[in-house]
């Protein structure tokens, strides 16, 4: 029976490779990102795409209400999307010390924020029992990146999905965290 995934980042990288053997599988995929034009060149076989801000509130009410019009039900989600804020505005100005707020709200927004948005619109939509979570964190969230925003914000999805699966686990919904690297 055919799943139904929902991939944040699912254009590019891991998100994008986890999206071509679900569909592969024969499961019906829906990718999340920034970019609507990656997305469309994702190439994923029959996969929905919809180009959503995730860290915007509204944006993600919108994504659920797709959801329910498309799946009702979600057997999978993965969160991938995120960064190091490579693709965000430059810090204005020359202060440090505004540098180091902007980068570290840049990188808790992304991956962070939008994981946890994105959970929380659908928790409701999660197949019961059955339903998986899975967020992609990193290596750096225990041994650090160069970059201590990057390595902060990854680690902080380990305790929101311990507390989630406390709360999911008796609807027999299991909730991971994986860290590549």
């Amino acid at each position: 029976m055919a799943r139904n995934v929902v991939i944040s980042g699912g254009g590019t990288g891991i998100g994008l490779a986890a999206a071509r053997a679900f569909a592969e599988n024969g499961d019906r995929v829906l990718l999340l990102g920034r970019r609507a034009e990656v997305l469309e060149k994702a190439g994923v076989d029959r996969a929905l795409t919809y180009a959503v801000d995730l860290a915007d509130a509204e944006s993600v009410r919108g994504v659920a209400e797709f959801v329910g019009r498309e799946f009702g039900t979600v057997d999978v989600l993965i969160h991938s999307a995120g960064g190091n804020g490579g693709l965000e505005p430059a810090v204005e100005g020359d202060d440090p010390l505004d540098a180091v707020a902007h980068d570290w709200h840049v990188n808790f927004r992304l991956n962070t924020l939008t994981a946890v948005l994105l959970t929380e619109a659908l928790r409701e939509r999660l197949a019961s029992p059955g339903g998986r979570v899975l967020f992609l964190s990193s290596i750096a969230a225990y041994r650090g990146s160069g970059s201590g925003a990057y390595a902060a914000s990854k680690a902080a999805l380990h305790p929101y999905a311990f507390d989630l699966a406390r709360e999911l686990g008796p609807r027999g919904i299991t909730v991971n965290v994986v860290a590549p690297g």
